[in-house]
């Protein structure tokens, strides 16, 4: 479904240079949850930019279902960290979901009008369509841009750190909604994170990335059940297994050990 090849992205401008991503090389397969995790300022979102094609490689390739990513393909979307920036404020909840569909010509007005209300359905927002971002919490309005990407039918979602400015609970609570979808819609997703443990509880596979310049430093499966759930999963021997490998590898990546 995604395959990234040799990424390499290097920033140049008033006399400096920054390589944030060398010889980057991962895949995806249709209908898989996959977690991206490293350390901090290793190039997770450019990585992110890159894959998304809101960001042009200095070298590399990216390909979705086989055809090259040079711009934001049809069949990808993204959740962004800032949710509160990504919302309209004047615009109402129903009117965000809505948005990107203008852009799908083939669609007609009843057809879009179906998809957003069963994506704020989906999202436990059936009764918010009229109301304003404002008015809702952090929580909520992070639910409206899941809505939004959902609406939009992607085959692949890249979420950028999308949980990292809400409350505990109310993290868990969306780290369930995202597992819930990602079952019931069989869409392909690509989850940045800075959280271990969210990435053990979410993932079908850890990508853990080196400190910058970016590699990966290595995959590793999760072998978990299918069905998790925030009480039982999380004091499971092997989700603190799990949990102290994927830090040890992160703590290696930022001493700058080679992996072996």
């Amino acid at each position: 479904m995604l395959d990234v090849r040799g990424l390499h992205k290097v920033y140049e401008g008033q006399g400096r240079r920054v390589e944030a991503v060398r010889d980057l090389t991962f895949t995806l397969a249709p209908g898989e949850l996959a977690c991206l995790v490293g350390p901090s300022g290793c190039g997770k979102t450019t990585l992110l930019k890159c894959v998304g094609g809101l960001l042009a490689p200095t070298s590399g390739e990216i390909r979705l279902n086989g055809e090259r990513v040079t711009g934001p393909p049809p069949g990808m979307a993204v959740v962004f960290q800032e949710y509160g920036r990504s919302l309209f404020p004047w615009m109402r909840v129903r009117d965000n979901v809505g948005l990107p569909l203008r852009q799908k010509r083939s669609l007609d007005r009843a057809r879009r009008h179906e998809l957003v209300e069963r994506s704020l359905a989906a999202v436990g927002l059936a009764d918010a369509g009229g109301a304003y971002p404002w008015q809702l919490s952090g929580g909520m309005q992070q639910r409206v841009a899941i809505a939004r990407a959902i609406a939009y039918e992607p085959e692949v979602l890249l979420m950028d750190e999308p949980f990292a400015a809400v409350d505990a609970q109310t993290r868990a609570d969306l780290e369930d909604l995202v597992r819930g979808l990602w079952q019931e819609l069989g869409v392909t997703i690509l989850f940045v994170t800075h959280d271990i443990d969210e990435a053990v509880y979410l993932g079908q596979r850890v990508l853990v990335l080196s400190g910058a310049p970016t590699v990966v430093r290595e995959q590793v499966k999760i072998d978990l059940p299918d069905g998790r759930d925030q009480l039982t999963t999380r004091v499971l021997p092997r989700f603190a297994e799990l949990r102290t490998h994927v830090y040890e590898q992160i703590q290696a990546a930022k001493r700058g050990e080679e992996t072996t």
